[in-house]
């Protein structure tokens, strides 16, 4: 199962790389660098089809607890003074994904979205202290009824140079839903409250949807 934004880009790559195999098979003499045309040809449609895939994922909905929005790792568990927003201190989980991970940004909790802004920016590489500020970015704020209001915020970075966003102020959001779509690998930023209880470590692999960040089973 692939994902919507991938349509497209699979499409024309799929067709690039016939038209590639078949002018190989009748233009190149050479066995060996035959095999090796198609080689890389196979190699970069499977990179292209891993990129977009979009598995079929059992989703446990919990209004107590906040899901991670993206496949990948925890590279920032932190307190910060969170500016754009909030203008105050807020925790912060940043989860990094390499172009191999599923790329869907999902939301981690269910409400109403307060907040929705694109932040046109550069292109670092996305574990820059500086990305979260200085990146295109969209920054995203979720009212829910068990937390307030969550942020998570979308980065692009070097090799990432889409971010599409499908929220909307005034919208409802539903978790594990999807709120957009970040082609080419980057990083997903989520600000909690102070307090809150966070349910991952450092450098631990999660999964969009799946894996609890923060929890409120008080």
């Amino acid at each position: 199962m692939f994902h919507k934004e991938g349509f497209k880009i699979i499409t024309t790559v799929f067709l690039i790389s016939a038209i590639l195999a078949v002018s190989a098979h009748f233009l190149i003499d050479n066995e060996y660098l035959e095999k090796g045309v198609l080689i890389i040809v196979l190699i970069v449609l499977f990179l292209i089809l891993q990129f977009f895939r979009n598995p079929k994922r059992d989703f446990k909905l919990n209004t107590s607890q906040v899901l991670s929005a993206v496949d990948g790792k925890v590279v920032v568990i932190e307190e910060v003074f969170e500016k754009e927003y909030f203008k105050d201190k807020r925790l912060q989980i940043s989860v990094f994904m390499s172009p191999l991970n599923v790329h869907v940004t999902r939301y981690p909790v269910s409400g109403s979205i307060v907040y929705n802004k694109y932040h046109p920016g550069k292109f670092l590489v996305a574990w820059h202290p500086k990305s979260s500020e200085k990146n295109e970015r969209t920054t995203v704020v979720v009212k829910s009824l068990e937390f307030g209001e969550i942020m998570h915020r979308q980065i692009a970075g070097a090799v990432a140079k889409r971010i599409v966003n499908y929220a909307e102020e005034g919208q409802d959001a539903f978790q594990t839903s999807d709120s957009g779509f970040i082609k080419f690998g980057s990083r997903v930023d989520i600000f909690l409250p102070l307090g809150t209880k966070i349910n991952v470590k450092l450098n631990q692999k999660v999964k969009g949807g799946i894996t609890i960040l923060a929890n409120n089973d008080n």
